[in-house]
């Protein structure tokens, strides 16, 4: 049994799994991960900054740093610049920084395919419209979150914001894509309530970063298409 729904041209599957079942058959990988790995790398690239995702909030995440002549993301999200999108609004152009992520910094660091782009709400037309201009058939990948066990929880966030780019994107689409889109669909007149009070939303509101929801919230605010190139994500303005 094949699950790599090759028989349409927008396909979307979940996490690690989804990733290797679709990526081989698909032209343009798009990664979303809207609290916060997307939301925070669309925020940087806009602004210039060259992003080098990685997976672990380890000692390895600084050696990784050096060794790419980068500034290491903060671990906590109050200080510095981390994983808070927040942070980025200020981060300089030509900054380079590695932005340790367990969900959609893990998936672009193991990267292998043509070409991958980051999606977020901020930017889903953006990153359709430089899709559409890679390739013909799309693998969209919404990242999820991670239990203690180490399965992955679908998320909401990542549902509606996987359907936002699917929404724009041409050709057919698998059932897969059609519910993601459809999950866009039924919230997109309150995205902000919508990430406010899913599980996702109420964490980081809990945690003191109401603010960041609510820049996650945001459809279709920013022009920028971030594209991973030689290990990094730099960003590529599309006029919408």
């Amino acid at each position: 049994m094949k699950f790599d729904q090759r028989e349409f041209d927008i396909r979307c599957e979940w996490g690690p799994r989804g990733w290797e079942e679709l990526s081989p058959v698909s032209e343009v990988v798009i990664v979303v991960d809207v609290l916060s790995f997307s939301t925070a790398v669309d925020v940087a690239t806009g602004r210039g900054a060259v992003v080098f995702p990685y997976p672990l909030k380890d000692r390895s995440a600084a050696a990784y740093a050096d060794s790419v002549g980068a500034e290491l993301a903060s671990p906590e999200r109050e200080s510095g610049f981390s994983l808070s999108p927040g942070t980025l609004r200020r981060v300089p152009s030509a900054h380079r920084l590695v932005l340790p992520s367990p969900n959609g910094g893990a998936l672009c660091f193991a990267a292998q395919a043509p070409h991958v782009l980051t999606a977020c709400l901020r930017n889903a037309s953006a990153v359709a419209m430089a899709a559409a201009r890679l390739g013909s058939t799309f693998a969209v990948i919404p990242a999820g979150e991670t239990w203690a066990d180490g399965g992955i929880r679908p998320s909401v966030e990542d549902l509606v914001g996987a359907g936002s780019v699917i929404a724009c994107l041409p050709g057919r689409r698998s059932p897969e894509a059609a519910v993601a889109a459809a999950a866009f669909e039924y919230f997109r007149s309150n995205l902000c309530a919508a990430l406010r009070q899913c599980g996702s939303g109420k964490e980081l509101i809990e945690r003191g970063f109401a603010a960041d929801v609510d820049l996650a919230a945001q459809h279709d605010v920013s022009d920028n298409a971030p594209i991973l190139l030689d290990r990094a994500f730099r960003g590529v303005a599309w006029s919408l």
